[in-house]
């Protein structure tokens, strides 16, 4: 093909406007580096295409470390956010973790607002089919309409997209999304320079007209009157908020849908790619827990004025006619009339342990894979691997040092190590049980955690910085107020007995009494005068409250967990060179050489932490180092 070559060459090219792409643009050009944004559709950029959903367990914190470095997905969250609610309240601070629900379409808009208006961004409407490579180092891309960019660094963030196929029964077309065209070329171009490629799968439920819904019959979930959002920067939501809608599925439910098992492409094997474990459709449900009765669903309104509602809880890829059928067996949808039926779709994902921490890739230098690409499922898990990868192709053409997160600092780091050191067989998805430090990790400190490294990058601009270094001044001075300040037992004593709590002998420091578990922040600030005179002076807002309950409650635990941190980071301050030669050293097992060679992990802590590497094996390149 005769390809028309544009000579500008930009600083970094993001092919994809999924979640990670929106994020890795953004971060690119907000940084200053000329950017190119490459997507198939420029309508259905950022598009919600599956959950209508924002945040979640482990997923909210995420959103708030993303938006303390700098990056907007939770500021968009919160412009188009229709119902929030902080899960887990009734647990520990660990587990708290905010979520909104979206209007699918408005978010897209606003996404497609911001990175209109950013400036060194770029956005083009094609489809990516092939890089350009010399001696090792991606040089630009070549489009299916015939165009060729140059480009210092380029950004792979596919989704769905690479070679997808979409199954419903025994109907399969290609398509990336219902109603969009697959990317093909990339995927082969890829292979021919030496990246390995395997098969996912991931699903999604019917979509059903609300007007033929009897809600009467469901189970309403409102959410938060206490709207606290993701954002540090508060920013104001001007939609109506809305419930979601609780039913259940039944015997006859489930008996129903058996009948079209000998129709189902995951269960006649024409699905290859391995799919969520802990997102199963719901044929996969009933087959791997066949002695449950009902499983619970939720109704979730897609936008704040339309028809459409998600079946959260219903992903399936059986026939349609079964769809159906199921369906009008379910409390509240005997008569629901379905927008779009729910579908399975498979596509290529390139194993991430081909990548460095910086999402760099090992075979090509200067090319970064982020998102689905690199195996994982959901929006979050997509946004911040868009936003590494974007931060750190800006550095790199810079001759900057790269950002790379521990996981003592966040879930993102978290996310990162595990795709790098353990790879994926199945789509990844963040949990706060993969966080070895989750009480470290919560969504109330994300701010406190990495604001500071996001100004140094420059992500976090100066008058929100200022903000940042208030509320953190405010929560020091209210902390030594408790610990310095008493109350007395006439002025305490009435309220710890209307609320069953043991009253006072004698005078306590104020931060004493507050780690009984009975008792509240804001109750001590409503009981005692000095401390409520005080908090008046200040002015100190919610979080900030909430925020100092939770240290000294929890400072102990915190404490131990710094100390546990400290002890094994010790491993990831020793460096390994990624190109040392592991086959040579005979003391070490087989089966650990080649996992050593395979990973090239950087530091001995990520060498720990490689699946088949033992504490021998740490022991014996110890030795090694000399130490």
């Amino acid at each position: 093909m005769n390809y028309i070559k544009y000579t500008h060459i930009y600083d970094v090219i993001v092919v994809g406007g999924g979640h990670a792409g929106c994020e890795a643009a953004k971060a690119a050009a907000e940084l200053g580096s000329h950017t190119l944004l490459l997507t198939m559709n420029i309508n259905t950029i950022a598009l919600l295409s599956c959950n209508p959903a924002i945040g979640g367990i482990a997923k909210g914190q995420i959103v708030r470390e993303i938006d303390a470095l700098g990056g907007y997905t939770a500021i968009v969250a919160d412009k188009t956010a229709i119902q929030f609610r902080m899960l887990n309240r009734s647990k520990g601070p660990a587990m708290w973790s905010p979520r909104t629900q979206n209007d699918k379409y408005k978010y897209t808009s606003e996404w497609i607002h911001i990175l209109s208006n950013t400036k060194h961004l770029d956005i083009r409407e094609d489809m990516v089919t092939e890089l350009i490579i010399e001696n090792n180092y991606v040089k630009g891309i070549r489009t299916k309409l015939g165009a060729e960019f140059l480009a210092k660094s380029v950004i792979l963030t596919n989704g769905t997209f690479l070679n997808g196929v979409i199954h419903i029964g025994e109907r399969n077309f290609k398509g990336g999304r219902l109603g969009e065209d697959a990317a093909f070329g990339l995927s082969e171009n890829l292979i021919s320079l030496g990246f390995n490629s395997l098969r996912l799968k991931t699903g999604t439920p019917v979509r059903i007209d609300a007007r033929t819904i009897d809600f009467s019959k469901m189970e309403e979930q409102k959410g938060d009157e206490d709207v606290t959002g993701f954002s540090f920067l508060k920013t104001p939501n001007p939609l109506s908020q809305k419930s979601c809608w609780i039913t259940y599925t039944n015997s006859k439910v489930h008996e129903i849908l058996r009948k079209g098992f000998d129709k189902s492409p995951m269960f006649q094997g024409r699905i290859q790619g391995v799919g969520p474990r802990y997102c199963p459709s719901i044929e996969d449900k009933i087959e791997r827990f066949a002695g449950k009765e009902l499983h619970q669903l939720f109704l979730e309104p897609e936008s704040e004025n339309g028809i459409e509602y998600y079946l959260n809880g219903f992903s399936s890829s059986l026939p349609e006619e079964i769809q159906i059928e199921a369906l009008h067996l379910i409390s509240g949808l005997e008569n629901a009339r379905i927008l779009k039926p729910g579908y399975a779709i498979e596509y290529d994902y390139f194993p991430p342990t081909q990548l460095h921490s910086t999402l760099e890739t090992k075979i090509i230098e200067n090319l970064y894979f982020a998102g689905q690409i690199n195996g994982t499922t959901g929006y979050e898990e997509a946004a911040c691997q868009g936003l590494m990868a974007g931060i750190n192709a800006h550095r790199k053409n810079n001759q900057l040092d790269p950002i790379i997160l521990s996981r003592d600092s966040s879930y993102i780091g978290v996310l990162i190590d595990d795709l790098v050191t353990k790879g994926v067989d199945e789509p990844y998805r963040m949990f706060t049980s993969r966080a070895e430090y989750r009480i470290l990790l919560r969504q109330d400190n994300a701010d406190l955690r990495l604001t500071p490294l996001g100004y140094d990058i420059g992500l976090i601009k100066e008058k929100r910085y200022q903000q940042f270094l208030k509320k953190e001044e405010n929560i020091h001075s209210l902390s030594d107020f408790l610990f310095k300040n008493s109350v007395e037992p006439q002025e305490i004593n009435s309220y710890l007995t209307s609320i069953s709590s043991s009253k006072l002998t004698q005078k306590i420091k104020c931060n004493k009494l507050l780690l009984r578990p009975e008792i509240k922040l804001h109750n001590l600030i409503n009981h005692i005068s000095l401390l409520n005179k005080y908090v008046k002076e200040k002015n100190f807002l919610i979080d900030e409250i909430e925020e100092v309950e939770i240290l000294i409650k929890y400072e102990n635990y915190i404490k131990k967990e710094k100390e546990l941190a400290a002890r094994i980071n010790h491993l990831d301050n020793v460096k390994l060179n990624p190109d040392f030669d592991y086959h040579n050293i005979s003391s070490l097992s087989i089966e650990t050489r080649q996992k050593l060679s395979k990973i090239k992990p950087h530091t001995l802590g990520q060498a720990s932490r490689i699946s088949g590497v033992s504490p021998s094996d740490i022991s014996v390149l110890l030795v090694l180092l000399g130490r």
